[in-house]
């Protein structure tokens, strides 16, 4: 596997990254002075790739995520996103850029308490001025196995089906990419391994790029690629290691 340079595209034709950092920095204030978050950090994903990314608590994975969801600013540096700069928005352009074309999954579901299923899901197609918010939001329940549940609360819901609900929310609008934070990390073996077949399946389903923020290596193996991450820096492949693998095999 080799680590794309920020300039270069990538996929079948050649095609244009759908995400590009170039040279990326954060520097954090803390009470024990600078801390170097990001450190020169480069790197381009295709579009309709799964990129998986690995690394020790600290190296800076969720922050980079961060950074391609527009949700952190890097101190210097160069992010674009479906040929959106990201670092030249102010907060109102970046929250439409990620209402369009952005979804994530994080590690704790985000679902809000007092909402059922079908209403959580159909939060950001309302905010997208859907008039079928609440149509799509059906259909994207039902894609997660989960229509029969559209009225629960999430307090009704087990912690798989809070996450399909997650999962479907974040692929409701079908964004061009979707970013996913140890989405099974509050999960067992066998419900987590549920999860990510539905990843994986609605993904390609919908196209969407995805990037798969994980400790399990094997989890990320699976991807079309994995990036390993040490001290704010995307480390160096092995000669000879990049492949392309049956994703969600």
């Amino acid at each position: 596997m080799t680590t794309f340079a920020a300039n270069e595209t990538t996929g079948p034709g050649r095609e244009q990254p759908l995400v590009v950092l170039d040279d990326v920095h954060l520097k954090l204030d803390s009470l024990a002075g600078p801390v170097n978050v990001l450190r020169g950090v480069s790197l381009a994903i295709g579009r309709g790739e799964r990129v998986g990314v690995v690394g020790p608590s600290g190296s800076g994975k969720s922050t980079m995520m961060m950074i391609m969801a527009g949700l952190e600013r890097p101190s210097t540096g160069r992010v674009t996103v479906a040929g959106d700069e990201l670092t030249t928005m102010d907060e109102d352009r970046l929250a439409l850029f990620r209402r369009h074309r952005v979804g994530i999954v994080f590690q704790a579901f985000h679902l809000v308490p007092t909402m059922t299923a079908l209403e959580n899901v159909a939060i950001p197609l309302e905010f997208a001025g859907r008039r079928d918010a609440f149509e799509r939001a059906r259909a994207g329940l039902e894609s997660v196995g989960l229509g029969h549940r559209i009225t629960h609360y999430p307090g009704q819901l087990s912690g798989g089906e809070q996450q399909r609900v997650a999962l479907a929310r974040a692929l409701a609008a079908e964004p061009q990419l979707l970013l996913a934070d140890e989405p099974t990390g509050n999960l067992d073996g066998e419900t987590g391994q549920h999860v990510i077949r539905l990843m994986f399946d609605l993904t390609r389903r919908i196209g969407s790029t995805m990037v798969l923020i994980t400790h399990d290596t094997t989890l990320a193996e699976r991807c079309d690629r994995v990036v390993r991450m040490l001290d704010g820096r995307i480390q160096p492949e092995p000669a000879g290691d990049r492949r392309v693998r049956a994703a969600g095999a």
